[in-house]
């Protein structure tokens, strides 16, 4: 996307939001416009509306916003919005795709947290236990749901779990295609039969490099085990073509990992790695995005909220 794309993005997003009569606070519709730019642009593939009101008030006025923005202009054509459960996400359908292929082509470097024992341990998704095994039958649910079409059957080496799971999958998003013709994705029935928990989802989801591993039985033992740690707070920063001129960086995203398990900061291997990936994504709109930086934070242990 180029500037003038941009400019156009955030044009049409600000009148359709007028058209529709939905006042934001300037912070919110700030927020918004951040998180429309980051999607058209493919920087964030997915991003979770936490802001603008209540469910199911936000998901109508998303639906009609996104319905107004599609009528005005074509830059908006691969943009959906998706619930599951009582969280709504708006998404570029392609960019999904493309990154659950990769999830599941090990070709995002996945690094997880298990909470559930303390001290604290990192594993991988080639870790032997169910949480990981439910995990990766949610990754092969999307990618059921948000088919990348190629001509060179590249999708067929995507790592499976098994013909049954594949099943499931298919037989959840029979009814995932059906709730797209009223123009929302529902993944609700991704969270079904599992012991993921939504933590867990998002952060896979978001695109966090490091995500928080913990089962629906375990929540209480693993809210504790992470509120008397030391948080390091990854935060990546940007400036856009809207900014004003002097202004501060603004929040692309941000995640948590506890210290002890980050001590080298944005040195760690997989911050470097994913911040590879990030400017890989940068170097296609940098025009757009002046500029992306990566700044950690430390954070006292408190009361977490999972």
């Amino acid at each position: 996307m180029e500037v003038a794309g941009a400019e156009e993005a955030l044009s049409v997003l600000n009148y359709s939001l007028s058209h529709i009569k939905w006042r934001l606070k300037p912070p919110a519709k700030r927020r918004l416009e951040i998180d429309v730019l980051a999607l058209c642009t493919e920087m964030r593939p997915v991003i979770m509306v936490d802001y603008g009101g209540m469910m199911p008030e936000l998901q109508e006025r998303l639906c009609a916003l996104l319905r107004f923005c599609q009528q005005e202009s074509p830059i908006f054509e691969h943009l959906r919005v998706m619930v599951i459960e009582d969280m709504i996400y708006l998404i570029h359908f392609r960019a999904l795709a493309e990154y659950v292929k990769s999830s599941l082509n090990s070709e995002v470097e996945l690094v997880l947290v298990n909470l559930e024992q303390d001290p604290l341990k990192m594993v991988s998704l080639a870790e032997k236990c169910s949480l990981v095994a439910d995990l990766i039958r949610v990754q092969n649910l999307f990618s059921v749901s948000f088919p990348l079409i190629e001509t060179n059957n590249e999708l067929s080496s995507c790592r499976t779990i098994d013909s049954t799971a594949r099943a499931n999958a298919e037989s959840s998003s029979d009814k995932t295609l059906t709730s797209q013709s009223s123009g929302i994705i529902d993944l609700s029935s991704c969270m079904q039969d599992t012991q993921i928990t939504v933590p867990t989802l998002n952060g896979w989801l978001l695109g966090y490099p490091v995500v928080y591993l913990f089962g629906k039985e375990q929540i209480s033992d693993s809210i504790y085990n992470l509120s008397t740690k030391y948080l390091n707070i990854f935060r990546i920063l940007v400036r856009n073509v809207s900014s004003k001129k002097g202004s501060r960086l603004e929040e692309l995203m941000s995640f948590s990992v506890p210290y002890e398990l980050s001590m080298g900061g944005s040195k760690e291997p997989w911050a470097e790695a994913f911040m590879g990936k990030m400017q890989s994504r940068w170097e296609n709109c940098k025009q757009v995005w002046k500029v992306l930086q990566l700044e950690v934070s430390e954070c006292y242990p408190q009361a977490i909220v999972l």
